[in-house]
């Protein structure tokens, strides 16, 4: 890796080692954390020089980040070449991975889910089977309708939300039957 300070160094590292948990490889990973912390926009070559990898690994990782619509292109004047950047905003790209996410993991799943629950079930066991696949699919389908809600609130009033998050945990204890020990053996 050259031409990095050793703090974008550790970042992108950091980034790469963190694809494989998060569902991508290493090199996209690292692709997107140099081009997140770059001043500015780069080229294939340019990556494929800073992370020292070949021109058609970065090829491919910019497609797959594309994919995720993650990168932004364009080309300057008098070069041929497309030069990457990611949003600034980074509730952007929290919202476009979330989007990402829900498009290619929830809704298939509760789409199985949905299937499953309208076949007839077979045996006892198949009915418990059911029984459990409905709750999660009545978990699934909130959170995604929540989900729906959240994204369209503003990055301001998103982080006043979250900053309620203890305030109403301690409120919610005051009510008949909130105390914490209530809430442990409720999902235990």
């Amino acid at each position: 890796m050259t031409d990095m300070t050793p703090l974008v160094r550790d970042f992108v590292m950091h980034f790469g080692e963190m694809g494989s948990r998060w569902g991508i490889n290493r090199t996209v990973g690292q692709i997107y954390a140099l081009l997140f912390v770059s001043p500015r926009p780069l080229n294939a070559d340019d990556i494929a020089e800073q992370l020292a990898i070949s021109r058609s690994n970065v090829s491919m990782s910019l497609k797959e980040l594309q994919g995720w619509r993650l990168l932004r292109s364009q080309r300057l004047a008098g070069d041929r070449r497309d030069y990457f950047s990611t949003p600034e905003d980074v509730w952007q790209i929290f919202k476009t991975l979330a989007e990402e996410r829900q498009r290619r993991e929830v809704e298939p799943t509760l789409s199985m889910l949905r299937e499953a629950l309208l076949a007839q079930p077979q045996s006892q066991d198949e009915r418990h089977a059911q029984l459990r696949m409905r709750e999660m699919y009545t978990l699934m389908e909130t959170l995604t309708e929540w989900f729906g809600q959240v994204q369209r609130l503003s990055p301001q009033t998103l982080l006043r939300l979250m900053a309620l998050g203890t305030k109403v945990k301690g409120v919610l204890h005051l009510l008949p039957g909130g105390r914490e020990s209530d809430d442990r053996e409720a999902s235990a």
